[in-house]
């Protein structure tokens, strides 16, 4: 594994792809959640349950879901302390199956270099077999 490089306003432009991954939730990964964040919620891992809500299946928790996406962005950025901002809309659950699992797919690339302000937004893709599960995924980081 290498040491990321300090992103700086002289080495980053608009489309830049800074992180590409993916990543796979289990359902051991959904109980090792509820665990750490208290978030017990029967749509998490109860199959019957999140039918009966009108739910297609178990499927992951949303929090997860938003820290999972942002975390190839804080290995680039090299120091979490220069997330400025990250927010979200969720779009589609990921639905998370009894046997294997599912995996999201995770670009993250520049949108937006200001540098008076000394920062770039980084616009963030996670999807699902294609399908985005997020929309309006950015952060705002604060570059060297």
């Amino acid at each position: 594994m290498t040491t990321p490089t300090t992103p700086t306003l002289e080495t980053l432009a608009k489309g830049d792809v800074v992180a590409r991954e993916t990543r796979r939730f289990t359902r051991d990964s959904l109980v090792r959640y509820a665990g750490a964040s208290g978030d017990f919620n029967p749509i998490h891992y109860n199959d019957a349950f999140a039918r009966e809500v009108g739910l297609p299946s178990v499927i992951a928790h949303g929090m997860l879901t938003m820290g999972t996406v942002i975390a190839p962005v804080l290995d680039w950025l090299g120091d979490p302390g220069r997330l400025v901002s990250y927010e979200t809309r969720f779009t589609r659950p990921v639905e998370v199956p009894a046997l294997g699992g599912v995996d999201i797919d995770i670009e993250a690339a520049v949108g937006l270099v200001t540098p008076e302000e000394g920062t770039a937004r980084i616009d963030i893709t996670a999807s699902v077999d294609g399908h985005k599960v997020l929309t309006k995924c950015r952060a705002v980081v604060r570059l060297a």
